[in-house]
């Protein structure tokens, strides 16, 4: 199922404060961003941060969002999000300037709803394998989310496939149609469950690190961003 969203719009206005200097505006509540595209000069905008957060948990990463500078109204969606590797807080927006008669791909996240019986019932444990899936649509079709219903998983072994999944006419899933969605397994014994938590995983020192090194490649992306609208090129 899919679900589509209202028209969302953001107020943005030019942000002439670049680079290391941005660190200032997000001390007053602005959140640094720039906008860029397909024959679009890149744009360095500001937004009010709490604006914004408003949008992305209403928008994600796939929703169309219309960036409204002055008089001029642009057809974007979320291309990418600058996050504080320790305070989770948004650093930098990407906005994508879209063409609305032009298909566009792009991840949506998958949401899981109902009860599966065999989980229910029969004590089974409920497997999601994908959280996202790839789909090609046009910007204005693109939804926000995409919901499973796990009802028809009735009994151990049972699968859902992205087959199975109805997107309606609008939009396509690019994902591989044999790919496993959800299924339910049998329950685990102890010795099983046992086995299972031995298994060596991530720490989360780890996970730390990999997350602050993504987010430090992602900020100086997004300087490197700015430098460019400075010079006039994407």
């Amino acid at each position: 199922m899919v679900h589509a969203q209202q028209k969302i719009e953001l107020k943005a206005e030019p942000r002439l404060v670049l680079g290391g200097k941005a660190r200032a505006l997000r001390r007053s509540g602005l959140l640094p961003a720039i906008l860029y595209g397909k024959n679009q000069d890149s744009l360095p905008l500001q937004v009010s941060l709490k604006d914004f957060n408003k949008v992305l948990k209403t928008a994600g990463e796939s929703t169309l969002i219309y960036v409204n500078v002055s008089e001029q109204s642009y057809p974007t969606i979320i291309h990418d999000v600058s996050r504080d590797s320790l305070t989770d807080e948004v650093l930098h927006a990407d906005f994508y300037k879209v063409r609305l008669d032009e298909k566009i791909k792009t991840k949506v996240p998958v949401v899981f709803i109902g009860e599966s019986p065999a989980v229910k019932e029969s004590g089974g444990i409920f497997i999601r394998n994908v959280n996202e899936l790839e789909v090609e649509a046009l910007p204005q079709d693109l939804p926000h989310e995409i919901t499973v219903d796990i009802f028809s998983l009735k009994n151990f072994g049972d699968q859902i496939l992205v087959k199975d999944v109805d997107l309606g006419t609008n939009v396509k899933i690019e994902t591989d149609s044999e790919t496993i969605v959800a299924t339910v397994q049998e329950p685990m014994s102890e010795e099983e469950l046992k086995a299972s938590l031995e298994t060596p995983t991530v720490g989360v020192e780890d996970v730390e690190v990999i997350k602050k090194e993504k987010e430090e490649v992602a900020e100086e992306t997004a300087e490197t961003k700015e430098e460019s609208a400075k010079k006039g090129r994407v």
